[in-house]
């Protein structure tokens, strides 16, 4: 299940000053393997110098079209996206895991619904895969987009964004926020708070008309918003969030421990599966399981390690854990034993997890 395969880079559009739209092909025997679904994400893989890294990023392709795209925002100091922006040539090969993620809901061609996303920056990526996939798809449905930004030059997908709104004239309605060009209308500049959002509940978006809304960007916008819906009558089942980054850190902060203090309480007796095969070994209590995994060199599947994007997502079989941080596994899931690996650690003298089920 985190097996890395090619990806061959057929095209790079560069869409803003410091984006840019990565096309990608994968190999014939490799094709069925990245079939997707709108609002899921790749995770690619990179070795710079002696470290290797692991990024997400969203798929911005509908599942009708037939390119596999990725956009790419560049980051301060962040090496992946420097890399995708600045040496990333046409014909070079990026190792990816298939697509993952459940920022989405199921396509259902003869309802009538409308959807409402949330989006800042490039967080209009998963959004506009799924803008892209229900619009082509469920005939009757439509879409409100909210889309944040500092100003116009640094909005992602902006012609492609028009482009959709002509095409599908009367289902597509996009409302910009632009932080710092206010233009006539003082709702569309500045940042979104809790009393623009009031406003564009009482002017532009009817919440009782909301079947479904989506919600991508900054950790701390993102609870505004989804307080704002719930305060407006839109209940928790109807807002799906996507989050690749946190202001929390990976974990709580632990007491420091030697390892000889550790191993004299005892060690924990752990058992984990992936792709089949399970092992068994000692694992030290304050190791997390997807840690301890990787110390084994088990090639346990992993991409921010900070709770976030569930590709670490495992299910605990026997034994007691502790999950510090989670931002992405629903309640349903957590109850049916399903944890992020990467935040979860030992409070029994024995585990067993896997990664398979």
């Amino acid at each position: 299940m985190s097996r890395f395969l090619p990806l061959t880079v057929t095209g790079i559009d560069r869409d803003t000053r410091d984006s840019v739209i990565l096309s990608l092909e994968p190999s014939q025997e490799d094709r069925d393997k990245f079939a997707f679904t709108q609002g899921q994400y790749l995770t690619f893989r990179r070795t710079f110098g002696d470290e290797e890294l692991r990024r997400s990023y969203s798929i911005c392709a509908g599942c009708n079209d037939p390119v596999l795209r990725v956009g790419v925002k560049r980051v301060d100091g962040g090496a992946f996206s420097t890399f995708a922006n600045e040496e990333l040539k046409v014909g070079d090969r990026l190792d990816a895991m298939a697509p993952q993620g459940r920022f989405h809901t199921a396509i259902e061609p003869d309802a009538a619904k409308h959807y409402v996303g949330f989006a800042a920056g490039s967080g209009i990526t998963p959004i506009l895969s799924i803008i892209r996939t229900v619009l082509a798809r469920e005939l009757k449905s439509s879409f409100t987009l909210v889309y944040a930004n500092r100003q116009v030059n640094t909005i992602m997908f902006r012609e492609e964004l028009e482009d959709l709104k002509n095409t599908y004239l009367g289902r597509l309605s996009i409302l910009h926020i632009l932080k710092s060009e206010a233009g006539e209308n003082e709702l569309f500049g500045g940042r979104i708070d809790r009393e623009k959002l009031d406003r564009l509940f009482d002017l532009w978006i009817e919440p009782e008309s909301i079947d479904t809304a989506f919600i991508c960007g900054p950790e701390a916008l993102m609870l505004t918003i989804a307080d704002a819906l719930r305060d407006h009558g839109v209940d928790d089942g109807r807002i799906k969030f996507e989050l690749f980054a946190s202001s929390q850190p990976g974990r709580a902060a632990r007491k420091a421990q030697s390892r000889n203090s550790v191993q004299s309480e005892g060690d924990t007796a752990a058992t984990v599966t992936l792709d089949g095969v399970t092992r068994s070994f000692a694992m030290r209590k304050d190791v997390s399981l997807l840690d301890a995994a990787l110390e084994q060199k088990m090639d346990a599947p992993y991409s921010c390690k900070a709770g976030v994007c569930s590709t670490c997502r495992a299910k605990v079989l026997e034994g007691d854990v502790e999950m510090e941080t989670n931002h992405a596994l629903e309640d349903y899931e957590v109850r049916a034993g399903y944890v992020l690996s990467c935040q979860c650690f030992p409070m029994s003298e024995t585990v067993v997890f896997s990664y398979d089920e």
